[in-house]
């Protein structure tokens, strides 16, 4: 089994739902008291966020990759970034590095054209709305993406940073996201992907009126995937 290098706290709510499920995953899959051989780096997320405010993805990009570069040294065989903005720096770091790392944008495009799906509405921080890190991905399958409008993006935005990364769930804010999924529907959305890994916490696919993708469960399952090939 090869060890994972988790890089989390981004935020912490989060990285306990990776924790847990590469850990249950790896039980399922060899049973016994089997679990996942890992590094975790927990980041202080309000110093990541500031420059996330100021767009300074080189800065990012640089803290980041030093953890992964500690993480490989100590061990790791590939490198898990717990959360989606974060991959706005993934192929910087990936090119930095000499283990994979392990891309919660290429699981969920392969997770949704197993479905046959091509339109998909992505729910996220405004950094991962308005980057173009998942429609690329998404595009190399002929997948198209719709995003939520200008209130829409900012209401989302908001929450995940004052309620969601705080691990506060309303269900105020559970029914607004659940109107933003109804229009997107509306306007050809097939699924919708969680893109914020707290947004699983707030949702689940019972309440959606389309198929929905929890990119933490997606990542986590190709994490234990790769952990666990040969």
């Amino acid at each position: 089994m090869k060890t994972l290098g988790l890089i989390g706290g981004t935020t912490w709510v989060s990285t306990v739902d990776y924790y847990k499920y590469i850990n249950r995953l790896v039980g399922e899959k060899l049973g016994g008291l089997n679990s996942a051989r890992i590094l975790l780096y927990s980041l202080n997320f309000d110093e990541l966020k500031t420059l996330f405010e100021r767009e300074d993805w080189r800065r990012v990009a640089e803290i980041l990759t030093a953890i992964a570069k500690n993480l490989e040294t100590a061990g790791a065989g590939g490198i898990v970034l717990c959360s989606n903005t974060i991959h706005i720096a993934a192929d910087e770091i990936a090119r930095q590095i000499d283990i994979p790392l392990i891309s919660v944008t290429d699981a969920t495009a392969r997770e949704i054209n197993k479905h046959g799906l091509k339109r998909v509405a992505l729910l996220g921080t405004r950094f991962t709305m308005d980057k173009d890190f998942y429609p690329k991905k998404l595009g190399e399958y002929e997948i198209e993406t719709i995003i939520p409008n200008d209130a829409e993006r900012e209401f989302i935005n908001s929450s995940i940073f004052e309620e969601l990364g705080k691990n506060i769930f309303t269900g105020e804010t559970k029914r607004r996201y659940l109107e933003i999924i109804e229009n997107l529907r509306t306007r050809g959305a097939e699924g919708v992907i969680f893109g914020c890994t707290e947004i699983p916490m707030l949702l689940n696919a019972e309440d959606c009126p389309v198929r929905s993708f929890d990119t933490t469960l997606i990542h986590a399952r190709a994490a234990v995937e790769f952990a666990l090939s040969d």
